[in-house]
C-alpha cells in the first residue's frame, strides 16, 4: 500500500468522486460500493473490485481487516485515506471507512437459471433509487429467481440503490432489459404475469401464485404502463382501507412476493 492519501486533489480520489454522477458511471463503466455489509456481499457474489479506499478511524467493528485482506488477495488495490479525505468520498452521513470502485457487470435474460416453478420480479421504470434497492432486498429475502429491471429510469449502480439493497444487488440475478424482450422471454417460458394495480378486482391473496410467476410493479407516480396491464395474465390489487389509495412500490412488491412464497411453500408441504 502506498503512503496515506491526505489530499482531496489526489487523482484517484477525484476519479471516485466523479462516480457519484450517472453520466460518469456510464462513461467509465465503473461504480461505487460503500460500506462493510455491501462490500462483504459484493465479495460473496463474485463482484470484482478495482480500488478499495479505507479510513481505519471510521471502522465500526472488528471484521473490517479480515475483509480487506480477502479483497486485496484477489488483486484489489488498497488505498488508505485520512478521515477528511474519506468523508469527501462518502455519500453517507455516517461512513464506516470502506469504499470501493468496481467495474459494471451486465447480465442478459438468457443468463437467468429459473427453477421448476420460478418467481421473478419485474420492475418497470422505477424512479427512486431507494425503492429499487429495497425491492432487491425483499426479492433476496424471498429467494426469487431473478429481478428484471425494464425500461430503467434509475441506474442499478446508483450508490443509493446499492445501499438500499444492503448489497443484495451482488447476490441476486439482476437483469436490465426492455419491456418487449421481457414479455417475449416470460411468455416463451410459460411464466404467469401478475400485474399490481389499484383498479384490479381480485385481491392478491385470492389468486393462484403457486406456479411460475412474474410479479410486475411500476412507477411510483403512475403505476404500470398500459402495455403491461394489457399483457398481464392476472391483475391484482392490495386492499387499501384508509385514505391513501396505494402503498409505496417497494412495500407493495414485498407483500406480493411474500404471498407468492407463502403459496409456493404451502404447495410444497402438501
Amino acid at each position: 500500500m502506498d503512503r496515506l492519501i491526505s489530499s482531496t486533489k489526489n487523482p484517484k480520489v477525484k476519479q471516485a468522486r466523479k462516480l457519484w454522477q450517472r453520466r460518469q458511471r456510464d462513461e467509465q463503466n465503473l461504480f461505487l460500493i460503500e460500506g462493510y455489509r455491501e462490500l462483504l456481499r459484493a465479495s460473496e457474489g463474485g463482484q470484482p473490485l478495482e480500488m478499495l479506499f479505507v479510513a481505519p478511524e471510521l471502522f465500526l467493528g472488528a471484521n473490517e481487516t479480515k475483509l480487506i485482506e480477502k479483497l486485496t488477495r484477489r488483486g484489489t488495490e488498497l488505498l488508505q485515506c485520512s478521515e477528511r479525505v474519506f468523508r469527501s468520498l462518502s455519500y453517507r452521513d455516517r461512513p464506516d471507512g470502506l469504499l470501493a470502485i468496481a467495474p459494471k457487470q451486465s447480465r442478459s435474460l438468457e443468463d437467468l437459471k429459473p427453477s421448476e416453478t420460478p418467481l421473478f420480479v419485474v420492475a418497470e421504470a422505477i424512479e427512486k433509487p431507494g425503492n429499487l434497492g429495497t425491492i432487491m432486498r425483499s426479492a433476496d429475502a424471498v429467494g426469487v429467481d431473478g429481478v428484471i429491471v425494464c425500461d430503467r429510469c434509475t441506474d442499478i449502480t446508483n450508490p443509493n440503490v446499492v445501499r438500499a439493497s444492503v448489497g443484495t444487488l451482488f447476490t441476486l440475478p439482476v437483469v436490465e432489459t426492455t419491456t418487449d424482450e421481457t414479455l417475449h422471454w416470460l411468455k416463451e417460458r410459460g411464466v404467469k404475469i401478475v400485474a399490481s394495480t389499484p383498479s384490479a378486482q381480485a385481491l392478491y391473496t385470492e389468486v393462484d401464485l403457486s406456479g411460475p410467476v412474474a410479479v410486475v410493479v411500476g412507477t411510483e407516480q403512475y403505476g404500470l404502463s398500459e402495455r403491461w396491464l394489457e399483457e398481464a395474465d392476472l391483475l391484482v390489487r392490495i386492499p387499501m382501507n384508509g385514505h391513501a389509495d396505494s402503498l409505496n412500490v417497494a412495500m407493495a412488491t414485498t407483500l406480493l412476493l411474500y404471498e407468492a412464497l407463502r403459496q409456493k411453500t404451502k404447495e410444497c408441504v402438501r
